[in-house]
């Protein structure tokens, strides 16, 4: 009996990424393997900030596009002929930043006369997820990051409906301000994740559970508690242990995401669980997820740490499901900082 020959071409797509201060390009075949994945971070430049100026990551992302993506191609050993489609990120994130992405993609798009595509930021993360292994259906996927905390109900690909999202500040973004009260270097987020592992729980910050039956956040109460936890012991002169101030400050964050997923995903019957945004990288909040989910049927999917940050990979393996759905933009595309998720669900 002859041998079954599989005559499937092989599909490549370029993604761009520069929604904040990472300016990123990746080639991804098929959807799932990364050809080659190229980050060049801004965090030296905004560090002495203590957090992103968006003019700055602006002008950086005009300064690094052509040198990140020359490298992308070389790593790959393609050419822009084996190119299928073009993906960009064009929204949420800052205006400036995304700009950049866009109008690269659509520049190179038009020479070289190949699809472009969309890709909302957010997606991106949760597809990150799909580079490693595919979806099981339904599934909950709980966002957290910088400018983010949602947790997403998804049916199928591309089928996004956010069941819970936060009222006010987002996780990520209460990690950054509450780090700054401290006096930790930038990015916060980390340096507060490695604090957490060495102090004691022992301040009773609050946890906002909101009203019963509701899967939204809210950090900014939490935030509140410890800056003034922190400004009460300085005007009285008492010495605060930092470490113990990140443990609790943690515990509750931890405790309200972790908390509020499982009930959503017990109240939706989803089979499994993906963990998404720069957050997913904090080790606080992978074991509680992975403890909470323990012995429940649902499957619990966390991104290795290079896929929890900003790259251009997951805009890739985004933008392949988008490209195989037929998804197209026109030559007006353009940067959308507010753009909504659940618009691919309406169309």
């Amino acid at each position: 009996m002859g041998e079954i020959m599989n005559d499937k071409k092989d599909q490549y797509i370029l993604a761009i990424e520069t929604s904040c201060d990472e300016t990123a390009v990746a080639i991804i075949k098929n959807g799932n393997e990364v050809v080659s994945n190229v980050v060049a971070s801004q965090i030296e430049s905004h560090k002495r900030f203590g957090g992103v100026v968006p003019e700055v990551a602006s002008r950086h992302h005009v300064e690094q596009m052509t040198h990140v993506l020359e490298e992308a191609f070389v790593k790959s050993n393609l050419e822009m002929e084996s190119i299928d489609a073009i993906a960009v990120t064009q929204g949420p994130g800052l205006v400036g930043a995304l700009l950049v992405g866009v109008s690269t993609a659509k520049a190179l798009a038009f020479a070289h006369q190949k699809p472009l595509i969309g890709v909302h930021h957010i997606a991106g993360h949760i597809y990150a997820n799909q580079l490693q292994e595919p979806f099981t259906f339904p599934l909950l996927a709980l966002v957290v990051s910088g400018g983010h905390t949602e947790l997403i109900l998804m049916r199928d690909h591309y089928d996004f409906e956010v069941i819970g999202e936060t009222r006010d500040d987002a996780a990520g973004e209460a990690y950054d301000k509450v780090a700054r009260t401290l006096n930790l270097p930038y990015p916060g987020g980390p340096e507060i994740d490695r604090l957490a592992q060495e102090g004691v729980d022992r301040f009773d910050f609050p946890r906002a559970w909101l009203e019963e039956g509701s899967f939204d956040f809210s950090f900014s109460g939490l935030k509140s508690s410890v800056i003034n936890t922190v400004h009460n012991a300085k005007q009285k002169g008492e010495t605060v242990e930092i470490a113990d101030i990140a443990t609790s400050f943690q515990s509750s964050v931890t405790d309200v995401l972790v908390e509020k997923t499982y009930r959503a995903a017990e109240y939706y019957g989803v089979k499994e669980i993906i963990v998404a945004g720069g957050v997913a990288a904090n080790s606080g909040l992978r074991s509680a997820l992975l403890d909470r989910f323990d012995s429940s049927a649902i499957q619990v999917k966390i991104p290795p740490l290079w896929l929890c940050t900003d790259n251009a990979a997951m805009i890739g393996a985004a933008g392949m499901v988008a490209y195989e759905k037929g998804y197209r933009a026109g030559w007006d595309l353009n940067a959308n900082p507010g753009l909504d998720i659940e618009m691919y669900s309406k169309n």
